[in-house]
C-alpha cells in the first residue's frame, strides 16, 4: 500500500554499486530504512544530493509491517534548501546536529510532535541568511523536551546549581562533577526557554558557548541510552572560533 509521508534524512549507507539504504525519520512511521535503487547512476531520478544530512523530503512509500527495509515510489525535496548546502558553517552545524539526532532517536513508532519540531527548526535555519552561533545549542536543549528529559528551569533563590543528572536546580553542590552554577546555569536555561527567533538576544563568548555545548552533550549522555561520543562538534568548534 502506498503512503504519502514527510521525511528527514539521518543516514545514507551504500547498499550496492548503484543503490543506497537511507534511514529517514518520517512523520507517520517514525524511523524507517528505505532502499533507493540506481541513485548513483547518471540519469537517476533520485540524486544523492537529495539524501544529505537533515534534508527535508516529501515521499510516496510502500510500507509493510515487520519489514526492516522499505521501498520508495517517489521522493522530492520540500522545501529545497536555499543556504545550508552553500554555507560551510551552516553545513557543519547540520552535520553535527544530524549526528546527535541519529544517536538520540531510536523509536520505530511515529512521534509527530518530535518530527514537526525538527522539520520546522531546520527549515527555519535554512531560511535565515544569518548564522546564529547559538542555534545548535538552543536546538538541542529544545529537542530534549521531545526526547523526555528536558531541563526544569524553576528555581528558588537559594538554588544556584543546575544538576545535569537531575535536570533541575539544587541548593547544594552535587556530589558529582556534572553540574552548572551561577551565570552558566542561567544561560543553559535561557537557551532552552528562549524561542529560536530570539536566541540572537542571548549574548555570550565563543569560549562560554563551547563550554555549554560540552555540558549539553554530557546532559544527552546522561539521559540517552548508548549515546556514545560525538565527534563532529570538534570541527564545528574550530569554525566558530
Amino acid at each position: 500500500m502506498l503512503h504519502k509521508v514527510r521525511g528527514i534524512v539521518l543516514k545514507t549507507t551504500n547498499y550496492s554499486e548503484s543503490s543506497v539504504v537511507v534511514q529517514v525519520l518520517t512523520d507517520k512511521f517514525g524511523m524507517q530504512s528505505y532502499l533507493i535503487n540506481g541513485v548513483k547512476k547518471p540519469k537517476a531520478k533520485v540524486k544523492m544530493n537529495m539524501l544529505q544530512s537533515l534534508h527535508l523530503l516529501d515521499m510516496v512509500v510502500y510500507h509493510k509491517t515487520n519489514t526492516t527495509i522499505q521501498r520508495v515510489s517517489e521522493i522530492r525535496q520540500t522545501p529545497v534548501f536555499k543556504s545550508i548546502p552553500y554555507n560551510v558553517l551552516k553545513t557543519s552545524i547540520v552535520i553535527f546536529l544530524n549526528e546527535v539526532l541519529y544517536k538520540s532517536i531510536r523509536q520505530q513508532s511515529a512521534d509527530e510532535s518530535l518530527f514537526d519540531y525538527i522539520f520546522s527548526a531546520i527549515a527555519w535555519f535554512d531560511e535565515n541568511e544569518d548564522v546564529d552561533p547559538n542555534f545548535h545549542l538552543s536546538f538541542l536543549l529544545k529537542l530534549s523536551r521531545f526526547l523526555g528529559f528536558s531541563p526544569n528551569g524553576r528555581r528558588r533563590g537559594d538554588q544556584n546549581y543546575f544538576d545535569l543528572h537531575e535536570g533541575a536546580f539544587v541548593s547544594r553542590v552535587p556530589v558529582h562533577a556534572h553540574y552548572l552554577e551561577g551565570e552558566d546555569a542561567l544561560s543553559f536555561i535561557s537557551l532552552f526557554e528562549t524561542s529560536l527567533e530570539k536566541i540572537y538576544e542571548i549574548k555570550m563568548s565563543n569560549r562560554k558557548r563551547r563550554f555549554l555545548l560540552d555540558k549539553i552533550l554530557v546532559f544527552y549522555t546522561l539521559h540517552t541510552a548508548s549515546f556514545g561520543e560525538v565527534q563532529s562538534h570538534k570541527i564545528l568548534e574550530t569554525l566558530l572560533g
